[in-house]
C-alpha cells in the first residue's frame, strides 16, 4: 500500500507544468465544490437558520469563510492566467486595502499625511516594482531599513512632538505587515530553482494550503480540546496543543504537496511546520492589535476602508510568507 502511494506521488512528480496546473485547480475547485453542497445540504435540514439567521454563529462564519474561499480560489486561478506580473500587481491592491484597513483603526493626526501619502503611494509601489525586476537582495532590504528610516524622517519635518514614536511606529508596523510581508507572495512566483523555472505559482499554493490547513485545525483542537488558553485576553482559541496540532496538520498538509515543489518529503514537511508555525502565531499577534483597537474583525468599520475583513484573511499569510520564502531562498541557494 505504501509502495504503491510512493508510486503515485512520483508519477505526479514527473508529469509537466500544465498536467500539475490542471490537477492543481481540479483539487481546489473540487473541494470548494463538495463543501458548498455539503453545506446547502445542511441548510436544507435547518431551515430555521435560513429564516432567523444569527451573524454571530458558527455557521455564519463557516459561510463568510467559504465565501472567502471562493474569491482567493477565483483571484489565485485570475493570478496564473494573468503571469506573474499580473499576480504582482493583483497582490499590490491587496495589499493598499490591508494597508488602508490597519490604519483607518490606528489613532492618527494631520502630522502624520505625509508619512501616509508616503506609506501609500511611494513605499508601495516601489516594493512591487522591485519585486516585479526580480531585484530581490534589495527587495529584502528596502522596506527594512530605507523605508523604517526615511517614514519618522518625513513625520519629523511635520513638527509635531506629541506621541511621536507611537505614531510611527504603527505607520512602519502597518507597512511592514500589510506591504513588506504580502509582498513576499508574487515574489515567490518569480523564485527560480534549478530544473523548476516558471513553477512558482506551485510554491504560493503550497503556502496558501499549509497555513490555511493550520489555522483551520488549530480552532477545531481549540473548540474540541477546550485547554487554558496562553493568552487568555488576546484569544480564548490559542493553546498550546491546538498550536502544535494546527502546525504538524499543515506540515503533514505540505508533505502530501510535495510533489509541487522542488522540496524532497523531508524538505517539504520541515518547511511546511515552519510556515504554519509562523502564521498561526502572526494571526496572534494581529488578534492582539485587533484587541487594542477594540474590535473584533479588521472590516468592522467597512464604510470606511472600503474591504470588509481582508486583513482578517490575509494576516496569517502576511507572517508566514516572508518566513516561508527567506527559509526556502536560504537553503536552497544559499
Amino acid at each position: 500500500m505504501i509502495d504503491a502511494i510512493v508510486a503515485m506521488f512520483r508519477q505526479l512528480r514527473a508529469q509537466d507544468a500544465a498536467t500539475h496546473v490542471a490537477l492543481l485547480f481540479v483539487i481546489l475547485f473540487g473541494l470548494l465544490l463538495a463543501v458548498t453542497i455539503g453545506g446547502l445540504l445542511w441548510r436544507i435540514r435547518h431551515p430555521l437558520d435560513i429564516l432567523q439567521p444569527d451573524p454571530r454563529s458558527a455557521r455564519a462564519q463557516f459561510q463568510r469563510d467559504l465565501n472567502a474561499s471562493w474569491v482567493g480560489a477565483v483571484l489565485f486561478w485570475l493570478a496564473w492566467i494573468s503571469g506573474p506580473i499580473g499576480a504582482t500587481l493583483l497582490t499590490a491592491l491587496f495589499s493598499f486595502f490591508c494597508l488602508r484597513e490597519f490604519v483607518t483603526l490606528q489613532h492618527t493626526t494631520r502630522s502624520d499625511h505625509r508619512a501616509l501619502i508616503a506609506a501609500f503611494f511611494v513605499v508601495l509601489p516601489a516594493q512591487y516594482v522591485i519585486v516585479a525586476m526580480q531585484r530581490f537582495d534589495l527587495f529584502t532590504v528596502f522596506i527594512p531599513v530605507y523605508a523604517f528610516l526615511a517614514i519618522p524622517v518625513i513625520s519629523a519635518l511635520a513638527d509635531d512632538p506629541r506621541r511621536f514614536l507611537e505614531r510611527n511606529a504603527k505607520i512602519q508596523w502597518g507597512i511592514m505587515v500589510c506591504v513588506y510581508g504580502l509582498s513576499h507572495g508574487p515574489a515567490l512566483l518569480l523564485i527560480d530553482f534549478p530544473h523548476y523555472q516558471g513553477r512558482g505559482a506551485f510554491l504560493l499554493f503550497f503556502l496558501v494550503m499549509v497555513v490555511s490547513v493550520a489555522q483551520v485545525m488549530q480552532e477545531v483542537a481549540s473548540r474540541t480540546l477546550r485547554r487554558r488558553p496562553v493568552a487568555r485576553r488576546i484569544s480564548r482559541s490559542f493553546s498550546k496543543r491546538s498550536w502544535w496540532i494546527g502546525a504538524l496538520s499543515g506540515a503533514m498538509t505540505g508533505t502530501l504537496l510535495y510533489w509541487m515543489t522542488p522540496f524532497k518529503v523531508g524538505q517539504a514537511f520541515a518547511l511546511a511546520f515552519i510556515a504554519a508555525g509562523a502564521g498561526t502565531l502572526g494571526a496572534l499577534v494581529m488578534k492582539a492589535l485587533k484587541r487594542e483597537a477594540g474590535v473584533h474583525y479588521w472590516g468592522n468599520r467597512s464604510a470606511i476602508t472600503g474591504a470588509i475583513g481582508l486583513l482578517d484573511r490575509t494576516a496569517a499569510l502576511c507572517f508566514a510568507a516572508p518566513v516561508f520564502f527567506h527559509s526556502v531562498r536560504w537553503y536552497f541557494q544559499g
